[in-house]
């Protein structure tokens, strides 16, 4: 493939193998015991960029909360639905989704932005916070580095990067109208030969409001 890989493209062609590789990185684990401890019974949950389904729908829809995946991946979709039947996937781009305002007590975004241009990056947090109920959380996980449309080579593919520093996405964050509660950064290396170690950065937000 000349042209870089979509989203789509690649998370079809890797697969399950990204469950393999890499498994439980330590953000995933702290944000899933914030919302596990946080959320009312019976939560609705969305969560953006669900993948396999696992830890993250898997956990959550355990702990009884009603959850929603969304990817843009049709072979994750697949996987998830096979492996987390106590939850619901939905095969879209999250720049597609409609949804009510109010109606999600948490919204889970795990890794969905790096092949997003900024502006889509923007428009989808506000999203974020009008789908939150006053008082829903927000959490968000990403490989923090200021970089835009940059070519990175992953699972043989390459494809186009574009993330924020640190600073710059809890500012987009807060602009988006939530209020940032707590960061966490943790250095992860990925269960294949060579894969450098990167950094994951964790932001926990919640909406204003009752709650």
């Amino acid at each position: 493939m000349d042209r870089p890989a979509t989203a789509e493209e690649l998370f079809d062609t890797i697969g399950s193998a990204y469950e393999e590789v890499f498994g439980r990185p330590p953000v995933i684990d702290r944000a899933l015991r914030h919302l596990l401890g946080a959320l009312p019974p019976s939560s609705r949950v969305l969560d953006i960029g669900s993948g396999t389904g696992r830890p993250v729908a898997e956990e959550l829809a355990a702990a009884g909360h009603r959850v929603t995946g969304l990817d843009v991946s049709s072979v994750m979709i697949d996987l998830a639905r096979r492996q987390v039947p106590a939850a619901s996937f939905v095969h879209i781009d999250v720049r597609d989704w409609a949804s009510p305002p109010e109606s999600w007590e948490a919204v889970c975004a795990f890794f969905p932005f790096l092949q997003m241009p900024r502006r889509d990056t923007e428009a989808v947090l506000a999203d974020i916070a009008r789908w939150l109920v006053p008082g829903g959380l927000f959490a968000l996980v990403t490989v923090p580095r200021d970089v835009e449309d940059v070519p990175v080579e992953f699972f043989g593919h390459t494809f186009h990067e574009t993330s924020f520093a640190p600073e710059d996405l809890v500012r987009r964050v807060e602009a988006a109208g939530l209020e940032v509660t707590g960061t966490a950064s943790e250095l992860f290396t990925a269960d294949e030969p060579g894969t450098p170690p990167e950094e994951h950065l964790l932001i926990t937000a919640r909406k204003p409001g009752r709650g």
